[in-house]
């Protein structure tokens, strides 16, 4: 991990606003399907703060890795709960791709001559591409896994949701293991589709 400060400077608020987008992307959508519980606890907002994690700030800062705390939702409110949960965890994911749109469409056509403002872009395209595409890997407590579940036969999401329990150890293993013994799990599984969608958004080859 490179603790440039000039990088820092610019790469905290950008992993900030994605996560806090994310967030922010779950409780309004929940909001539409009826569920006004994030609004309620106050985290229905575009202020990082009520975000954060401090121990997935930590893990963020030691490993390039971390989360941030999840919106509070009651499926009790949906109408179709297994539907509107799968709309529900999509739109975090959804919410930061086109995010990196954004950003790729801004590098296309405004990408001005300013190494801060470059940087901010590069990293804005990569850091959402990143988020939106880890958390839909079917592991839980991710995105993907309440998906997953949502799509699986009941008996077979049953048991998928007791494989849950296990789901932050997995993810943690796994974030150790590319860390200190560089077996590049996750590179293998997200590098590609990265790189593709980020050249894809904003036409430079990387």
């Amino acid at each position: 991990m490179s603790f440039d400060i000039s990088q820092w400077i610019v790469r905290i608020p950008v992993l900030l606003f994605a996560i806090t987008i994310h967030e922010y992307a779950h409780g309004r959508a929940a909001l539409w399907l009826g569920d006004p519980t994030a609004k309620n606890m106050g985290r229905l907002t575009l202020n990082p703060l009520p975000h954060i994690d401090p121990f997935g700030a930590i893990c963020l800062f030691l490993f390039n890795f971390g989360w941030a705390k999840p919106v509070p939702v009651n499926p009790r409110y949906f109408k179709n709960i297994r539907k509107d949960i799968i709309l529900m965890s999509l739109a975090g994911p959804l919410a930061n791709i086109l995010l990196a749109l954004l950003a790729g469409i801004l590098i296309r056509n405004f990408f001005f001559p300013w190494d801060i403002y470059r940087l901010a872009l590069i990293y804005l395209l990569f850091m959402n591409i990143g988020l939106g595409l880890f958390n839909l890997l079917p592991i839980p407590p991710l995105d993907g896994s309440h998906v997953l579940e949502n799509l699986l036969p009941l008996r077979a999401a049953q048991k998928y949701r007791e494989f849950g329990r296990y789901g932050a150890i997995i993810i943690l293993g796994i974030v150790m293991l590319d860390n200190f013994a560089h077996t590049g799990i996750l590179s293998r599984v997200l590098i590609g589709p990265m790189k593709y969608l980020a050249h894809l958004f904003s036409g430079i080859n990387f």
